[in-house]
């Protein structure tokens, strides 16, 4: 009985100890809208004579900014707003079925699914690159150039498969692996 009676005082004492605990309190989750007049994805692609480069511009988006680090976010690139160092023709191949087949498909995005930051400016990135109705995730290195209560900058340099989206076009003439940086800009 004694013991029953101990295990009930402990477990009380316990209980009160607890019930005063101080709560943690998380910083709320702060939405960057996405700069589309700063913000843009370049890309360089190789054949065997050589490379071409181009950007787009992004359409739009948020990032998520949770106690002072990169939490989450999404934007989409507009895929019709293409510029490529060999003008207009090359442009308009880009647009076609042949690639992008801006017709059908005028966006891309990027959703953010986790961050893991690695130091205190660079965190991997893992996300869904959706591009021709199919998505595919894509994780890659960014560096955190500057966030604070009003403004986001980070970029990253990674490469992507572009068969993995189905833009097979010059297959053995036109290399399957194209080198993409993106320079993202949000503002509060």
């Amino acid at each position: 009985m004694k013991k029953f009676l101990f295990s009930i005082a402990f477990t009380t004492v316990l209980a009160s100890v607890y019930s005063f605990a101080p709560i943690e309190k998380t910083a709320p989750v702060a939405t960057y809208t996405v700069a589309t007049d700063a913000s843009k994805v370049e890309f360089t692609g190789s054949k065997k004579a050589g490379y071409h480069h181009g950007s787009f511009v992004l359409k739009g988006g948020n990032i998520n900014v949770e106690n002072g680090k990169l939490a989450g976010g999404k934007f989409v690139i507009d895929l019709s707003s293409v510029k490529a160092d060999g003008g207009e023709k090359l442009e308009g191949h880009l647009k076609s079925p042949d690639f992008f087949d801006v017709a059908k498909f005028g966006e891309a995005s990027y959703e953010i699914t986790s961050v893991n930051y690695t130091s205190a400016s660079t965190a991997e990135i893992n996300g869904d690159l959706s591009l021709k109705g199919v998505s595919v995730p894509v994780k890659f290195i960014a560096n955190i150039r500057n966030i604070d209560d009003k403004k986001f900058f980070a970029q990253a340099n990674f490469s992507i498969d572009r068969t993995l989206w189905g833009l097979n076009y010059g297959i053995g003439m036109v290399s399957n692996d194209v080198q993409v940086a993106v320079f993202l800009f949000a503002n509060k």
